[in-house]
């Protein structure tokens, strides 16, 4: 007996989102997207947190989002509590490509202060598109608590994060521009400046910012 087309094609997609060439993966995981089939989605998920290949995962993301949450989101929400950290990560990014706000109980301050960079920045992207209306402040004044934190890209990714919250991150964002610590200093300065001058870019913000520190300022306007 010959099995349906769809049935073939779903299997062949099915394979090769395991085949050991990243094309065939992405091509797997663009069929899969392009005809969602229930069957896809606990694989995808799977492949999500041990692919290697950026644009592999980002192509099995898209297919996620082709399918109906009300399957989708179950899974990933356990996903977010994997001990691997790309599981993680993963699944909080997929999250905030479909945004149903259903997600954000799974948003937890664990997550957004994660000890591995990539999981909390997928953490901060999520929680801003996910957090209720209202509950800005509190999602802000955690978000807060990281400033200073990592490299370059984790920093700006942070700062994005913040300015995406708009006015409820003015109380917190101020108190941080006089702490202590120079690092969070100059972050807090510097996200304050690129929310007042997106055009400025965030490596001009941050070096005026490590100034002002220098000087012992604290970029408040006088």
């Amino acid at each position: 007996m010959t099995m349906p087309k769809q049935d073939t094609d779903t299997t062949r997609a099915l394979r090769g989102l395991e085949d050991g060439s990243p094309s065939v993966r992405l091509r797997a995981a663009l069929a899969a997207g392009t005809t969602p089939d229930p069957r896809f989605v606990g694989k995808l998920i799977e492949r999500c947190a041990i692919e290697p290949e950026f644009h592999v995962r980002d192509m099995l993301t898209w297919a996620l989002t082709r399918h109906s949450p009300s399957m989708t989101i179950p899974e990933l929400l356990r996903e977010v509590r994997s001990e691997r950290a790309q599981a993680r990560s993963q699944a909080l990014h997929t999250l905030s490509k479909i945004g149903d706000r259903q997600a954000w109980p799974a948003i937890t301050r664990a997550l957004l202060t994660d000890a591995d960079d990539e999981v909390a920045r997928s953490a901060w992207r999520a929680a801003v598109v996910l957090v209720p209306d209202g509950e800005e402040p509190e999602l802000a004044a955690v978000l807060v608590t990281q400033l200073g934190r990592g490299g370059r890209e984790t920093r700006l990714s942070l700062s994005r994060a913040l300015i995406a919250l708009g006015g409820a991150i003015a109380p917190t964002l101020h108190a941080a521009m006089t702490d202590p610590d120079p690092r969070v200093r100059a972050h807090a300065i510097a996200t304050e400046r690129l929310s007042r001058d997106p055009e400025a870019g965030f490596e001009f913000a941050i070096e005026e910012a490590k100034r002002v520190v220098a000087l012992g300022g604290t970029g408040e306007e006088g």
